[in-house]
């Protein structure tokens, strides 16, 4: 298997495209400010819905380190949303993976550094 931090790198890159699911335990817990669930086919799930409702979705990795079971990135995810006015909408943010002894992502929790309301405001300000 290859280096799961480069595996990340490259799913960022062409994200939400072509992720690698095998790099999660299949009851991985994963957790954002709008999201709590448990499983990789939920996941997948999650994912397929940004593809086909988020127009131009982009996930801009900006810091990935590693600390023995401990994976933490720092990101910006931005996407336009599907209304007449077609705003550009962006979230940064930072997420916390945790791994087991297989190297399987076991915990993926996402925080935002903005609020919700922050993000539903960015559909109405020009």
């Amino acid at each position: 298997m290859n280096n799961i931090i480069q595996i990340l790198k490259e799913d960022y890159q062409r994200f939400p495209v072509d992720q690698t699911y095998s790099i999660y335990a299949q009851d991985v817990f994963f957790k954002d400010p709008l999201n709590q669930f448990r499983g990789v086919e939920r996941y997948k799930s999650m994912i397929g819905f940004i593809k086909t409702w988020f127009g131009e979705p982009k996930m801009d990795l900006h810091e990935i380190t590693r600390s023995e079971d401990t994976i933490k990135t720092r990101w910006t995810l931005s996407w336009t949303t599907p209304l007449p006015w077609r705003p550009r909408i962006a979230i940064p943010g930072w997420s916390e993976l945790k791994l087991n002894a297989d190297d399987l992502i076991i915990a993926h929790i996402d925080y935002w550094d903005c609020s919700r309301l922050d993000v539903l405001k960015q559909h109405f300000v020009s």
